[in-house]
Formats: C-alpha cells, structure tokens, sequence
C-alpha cells in the first residue's frame, strides 16, 4: 500500500484527494496547506486522515511513500526537491515548474534518486485523447494540422499567463498524441488587465514536416469552448471536450492530388485538387475519470518502478515550449527555435 500525502488543497487538490482516497493500492496519509479554513474541510470530510500546516512534518512522516503537489507553479521546484531529497516520490501539478532549468534540475534528481516523477497531464489520459493517439497511429496518413480553440470565461490567474494555464493542456496533448516534436514556435497576445499576465493568446508551432499546429487562449470569452481538429491526408479528427458522449468525430474526408497532363498540348504536369468525402464515425471512448487512470498508473509505476506516460521528461519538453512562447509573446510573435530555447535554458 503507497502512502501518498496531498500539498495543496486549492483549487485542484480536492480532486486529488478524492481520487487518492479511492484509489486501490494508494493510502491518503495526510493534506498539507498553509489555509486552516481548508484543512478543516479537509478534517471534516476525511476525518481519519492527518492535517497540517507544515510541510517539513510530510517530509519526515515514514508513512508517506509519494506527494502530489498541486500548489502555485512557482513553489513546484522548491517543494518538489525537497520531496525527492527526503525520498519521496513525486507527482507534480502542470506545468511541472516555472523554468526549463527548474524542470531539468527535477528530472535529474528523479533519477539520480531512482524515484518516480510524474507530471499531471490529465488530458493525455482521458479515453477521447488515448482514443486519437490511436487513430493518429493507425489511420490518419500524413499529419497536416492540429488547431485547438481553448476559451472561456476566467479564471484569471495572477501568477502566469493564459499560456502556462490553458494552452499547457494542448501541448502535452500534442506531445502524446503526434509522433513529431515540434521545432519553433510564435506566439503572440495581450493583457487587458492593468498589471496582469496576458489573457489572450495564440501560438503557432512549427514542424520539420508540413505539420502546423495553432492553439488559441483566452480567459476572456463569453463562452465556453473546448475544440480541437487535427487533419490528415486519410482521415480528419474533431475534438469536443465539451460533448456529453460523442467527444471524438471521424471523418472520412480530404483531398486528394490529381496529375494532368492535357494542359494546351503542352507535357506540363499540373496538379489539380479532388476533393474526398466520406463517412463520419464517432467511436466508443472509455469514459473512466482521466485522474483517476493517472493516479491509479502513478500508484503502479511507484510500486513497480515504472516511468510514467507523463513523466518528468513530458513535463520538461512542455515547459520548454512554455518558455519558448514567452519569449516570442515578449518580442510579439518572433519565431523562437525550440533549439535556441534549450541553449538558453
């Protein structure tokens, strides 16, 4: 039985606990949080787990064999280390840390201490993303794009952009589920709140291939929206978080590159454009709740010293991109190598 300790009982770690509680093979020993008011929520729920207010008591309990931290980004490297200095392993909020060297430090004390880092991105281990890495490894062809709409209204975080908060989701969906890493990127935004990070942003990736990715943010949006299409030469995919059932669409449709030879009487290969379209299907998606896979894998991984689908290195390639787009949102919109990013970080 893992014991598994909950810092951060915000806004995410709730969740956390719920399905740690729950999990088979995981045990809740204690949540840790600066908020009193919180850890009596806590107390009163989960009456026979223990609460603190003290990080340095988590670290010294011998029962606890793992923490999940779901605190702000800019304490995940500070609390992250300490965990792995102290044994134990660590399952880490998106995105993994403030910096790409905070985030490579991490990785390198992982397995410098042979523990376990695990990065929650929860939407690579929904049934709808497991289900398009699928179709994207069997029966797309050629990728040409992945162009996501992520906007809504709120919530306005203080400490990081839209970037760090929303688009971190499609770029580990985009790490998990295409087959290419993507080699620059641009990226650009604004801030309409005095004083706060950029609450609208877009970010163009860029691929040694024909594949172009695009993703769209906003905290500022009078409505909801979760949709994502990625196009191939055979098949092309819609993505709709936000459908109660039918979350995935296949469509049998593209194009297709026709030679013709009879222009004028002249040998002069043109090619023209036919258009394909076919059938639309929407496969059956495992529906268990994504976090509840994830902690239930972490579990596995701890007991049997596994890596992680998102593990340290996913969380550091993300990071990456993050850092990357900020810079070219600073310079508004200046391509940024991806190369460049890791010299400099």
């Amino acid at each position: 039985m893992i014991g598994i300790a909950v810092v951060g009982y915000g806004y995410w770690g709730p969740n956390l606990v719920r399905n740690i509680s729950e999990a088979a093979g995981a045990h809740l020993v204690s949540v840790c949080d600066l908020n009193l008011e919180r850890l009596g929520a806590v107390k009163s729920r989960y009456p026979a787990i223990t609460v603190t207010d003290n990080f340095e008591e988590v670290l010294r309990d011998p029962r606890v064999d793992a923490i999940a931290i779901a605190t702000p980004v800019s304490t995940h490297f500070k609390l992250a280390m300490q965990a792995m200095m102290a044994g134990k392993h660590v399952f880490v909020e998106k995105p993994m840390a403030a910096t790409a060297e905070e985030a490579s430090r991490m990785v390198d004390e992982a397995a410098r201490r042979r523990l376990v880092l695990a990065v929650d991105h929860t939407f690579v281990h929904t049934g709808a993303v497991r289900k398009m890495r699928e179709l994207v490894e069997s029966g797309l062809g050629d990728m040409y794009y992945y162009d996501s709409v992520r906007v809504n209204l709120g919530l306005f975080q203080h400490d990081v952009s839209v970037i760090w908060d929303l688009a971190v989701h499609d770029l580990s969906i985009l790490d998990h589920v295409l087959q290419e890493k993507p080699v620059a990127v641009s990226a650009t935004g604004m801030s309409h709140v005095l004083g706060e990070p950029e609450n609208i942003a877009y970010l163009t990736l860029f691929f040694e291939s024909k594949l172009i990715a695009h993703i769209h943010v906003n905290w500022l949006a009078p409505v909801k929206v979760r949709r994502t299409l990625i196009g191939g030469s055979n098949k092309m995919i819609v993505y709709d978080d936000l459908e109660p059932s039918e979350k995935i669409k296949v469509y049998d449709k593209g194009i297709t590159m026709c030679p013709n030879s009879q222009s004028y009487g002249e040998k002069v290969h043109q090619m023209l454009v036919g258009y394909r379209s076919g059938d639309m299907w929407a496969p059956k998606l495992d529906m268990t709740e994504a976090l509840k896979r994830e902690l239930d894998q972490f579990v596995e991984c701890v007991e049997q010293n596994l890596r992680p689908i998102t593990d340290g290195l996913a969380g550091l390639r993300v990071v990456r991109i993050l850092e990357a787009a900020s810079r070219s949102l600073a310079q508004r919109g200046r391509i940024v190598e991806l190369e460049e990013a890791r010299r400099i970080a």
